[in-house]
């Protein structure tokens, strides 16, 4: 199983796949958004760190917000996020079946939803882990989510008999999880190019390898560590010296 961050670009134009979920933690969701309706968009764009147009239109949002989602209004995960990372996973390549098999390999963390799976259904939204929104005796969403999402995780890893979790999500939203008690190792992976002789994190590259990882794990039904010591991604291909017992370290040279 891979771990994701959610994108902030997104595509609600009409795709195919096979039947669509529900998000499971709808209720945790519904309590955000009324949080959420009673700002304006002034203290929205004071709380999100955006411009007044961003927040207009998420004010907006919020304000028209269904849970759950009808089908016209909402689109399953994997294909709505349009990123630098899920430009690299190009799930709209996807078979039908690699899209349902995406449903047991894929997590996407998400400052909205908590834990969203590939084909569960997402409305326009724009809500990071990272934000300061008091909600009751939470004092910001990763407090509001960090129970909820590792215990919903950690029956996940159980229910698919997943041995190991791939972290290829930011710290941002990985902060929310107890990250020993999902019930298998968690591998970091980590992304590194040699530039000038010393090796370097280049953001938008490591983005897309992180997405084309995810790829690779669907389409190659990949289970084991070792599989991945022989993949090419993107350039970055298995690194042993950078390797070890929570990473897997992958080289561009």
């Amino acid at each position: 199983m891979v771990l994701l961050s959610p994108a902030k670009t997104l595509d609600f134009s009409p795709a195919e796949s096979p039947t669509p979920t529900q998000p499971r933690l709808l209720d945790q969701s519904a309590n955000l958004i009324a949080a959420l309706r009673k700002k304006s968009p002034a203290k929205l764009r004071d709380l999100m760190h955006v411009s007044e147009a961003l927040a207009t239109e998420n004010a907006a949002r919020y304000q028209t917000f269904d849970t759950p989602g009808s089908l016209t209004a909402a689109k399953p995960a994997l294909l709505a996020f349009k990123g630098d990372v899920y430009r690299g996973l190009d799930a709209d390549a996807f078979t039908q079946e690699e899209l349902a098999l995406s449903q047991n390999c894929i997590r996407i963390l998400s400052g909205l939803y908590g834990l969203l799976r590939p084909l569960d259904l997402i409305q326009p939204y724009r809500l990071e882990m990272g934000t300061k929104l008091r909600v009751g005796r939470h004092r910001d969403l990763v407090c509001y989510w960090g129970r909820r999402i590792t215990e919903l995780l950690a029956a996940d890893v159980a229910a698919t008999g997943t041995r190991l979790i791939i972290n290829a999500a930011s710290k941002e939203y990985t902060a929310c999880l107890d990250l020993g008690n999902l019930g298998a190792p968690v591998i970091e992976a980590d992304f590194r190019e040699l530039r000038d002789g010393q090796l370097k994190f280049i953001t938008y590259n490591a983005k897309l390898a992180r997405g084309k990882l995810a790829q690779v794990i669907v389409q190659q039904k990949i289970d084991k560590l070792e599989q991945l010591h022989d993949v090419d991604i993107n350039g970055y291909t298995y690194d042993e010296g950078r390797s070890g017992d929570r990473v897997i370290g992958f080289t561009k040279r």
